[in-house]
C-alpha cells in the first residue's frame, strides 16, 4: 500500500487551499501540504515527491483575461528554476501515475490547460471552456450531483448522488464545437452532472443547474480516470455541519467522499 501525498497548490488569488488540504487529511492522505505557485517554480518543491495534486477554488488572478487563463499560460510557459518547462513537470507527474483534482477554478484551469476533456487521449489540446453562467451573475447555492455510472473517473467510483455547494460566475462548460461534445460525452467523459431534486436526472433547468452546462454536465474526467475536474466544492462539505439542513438530521454524503475515491486508488495502486 503506496503513501498518498498530497500537493495543494495556492497562490494568485487561490482562496479554497486550506479547505482542500484538510479535506484530503480526512479522506486518508498521508500527507497534505499548501505549496505557493512560487516555491514550485523556485524549485523548492518538486511535483515528483507527490501523487496527488489538486488545483482548489478561488480567484486566480483576479479572473482576468477569464477565469484561470493567466493561470493557463503561466503553466504552459513558465520555466522551473533548471530551466525545464513547468508543463514537462506537469506531464511527467500524471505520466509517472499521479491523479489531479481541480476544483471551481481548478477545473477552469484544467479545461484551459487541455488536461479536461482530453478526448482520445490527446492531452493539452484545447477543445472546451467555462463561460459566464447563463444567470449573468455569482450562483452560491447548493445542488443535487450524480455520478455517471459508466465513467472512468477514480474520484466518483463507487458514488451514486452528492449534495454540494457552488459558488461560482463561470461555470458554464461550453466546447468547441459540437463534434467535441458528442466525442466526450461519447466515451463517458462526463463523470458528474447537475440533476433534477425530484427525479435524479441530468437537467439543464435553473437553478438545479446553476450556470447552464449543457446536458447538466458538473464535471468531467480524462480518458484514464485520473484526473477530475468539477465546478461543485466537495472540500466545503466536509462536515455534517456544513449542511444546510444538518439541524434536521441531513445525512447525505460528505464531499471528502469523493476525495476518498482518488486516496484508495492511490493506496490500492
Amino acid at each position: 500500500m503506496q503513501a498518498v501525498n498530497t500537493l495543494v497548490i495556492t497562490g494568485h488569488g487561490t482562496n479554497c487551499h486550506k479547505e482542500s488540504a484538510h479535506a484530503a487529511r480526512l479522506a486518508g492522505a498521508d500527507r497534505a501540504d499548501v505549496v505557493f505557485f512560487s516555491d514550485l517554480r523556485a524549485g523548492r518543491v518538486k511535483l515528483a515527491d507527490y501523487n496527488l495534486l489538486i488545483f482548489p477554488g478561488g480567484f486566480l488572478d483576479g479572473d482576468d483575461l477569464g477565469a484561470a487563463q493567466a493561470a493557463a499560460l503561466r503553466w504552459r510557459y513558465m520555466a522551473d528554476a533548471e530551466g525545464r518547462p513547468l508543463v514537462e513537470d506537469l506531464k511527467s507527474f500524471f505520466d509517472d501515475g499521479g491523479l489531479i483534482l481541480g476544483i471551481c477554478n481548478g477545473f477552469q484551469l484544467l479545461v484551459k490547460l487541455g488536461l479536461l476533456p482530453a478526448i482520445g487521449g490527446d492531452y493539452f489540446q484545447r477543445t472546451a471552456s467555462l463561460s459566464n453562467n447563463d444567470s449573468a451573475r455569482f450562483e452560491d447555492r447548493w445542488v443535487w450531483l450524480a455520478a455517471n455510472q459508466k465513467s472512468p473517473c477514480v474520484f466518483t467510483k463507487g458514488l451514486d448522488r452528492l449534495y454540494l455547494p457552488v459558488r461560482h460566475g463561470e461555470g458554464k462548460l461550453v466546447f468547441e464545437d459540437d463534434a467535441a461534445m458528442r466525442a466526450a460525452m461519447g466515451a463517458n467523459l462526463h463523470a458528474l452532472s447537475y440533476v433534477h431534486p425530484e427525479t435524479g436526472l441530468p437537467t439543464e433547468e435553473y437553478p438545479f443547474n446553476p450556470n447552464g452546462s449543457p446536458h447538466g454536465i458538473a464535471g468531467l474526467t480524462d480518458p484514464s480516470g485520473r484526473i477530475l475536474g468539477l465546478m461543485p466544492h466537495p472540500e466545503a462539505f466536509n462536515h455534517p455541519t456544513n449542511h444546510p439542513n444538518w439541524t434536521r438530521g441531513a445525512s447525505d454524503p460528505l464531499g471528502v467522499s469523493l476525495i476518498e475515491g482518488g486516496v484508495r486508488f492511490l493506496k490500492d495502486g
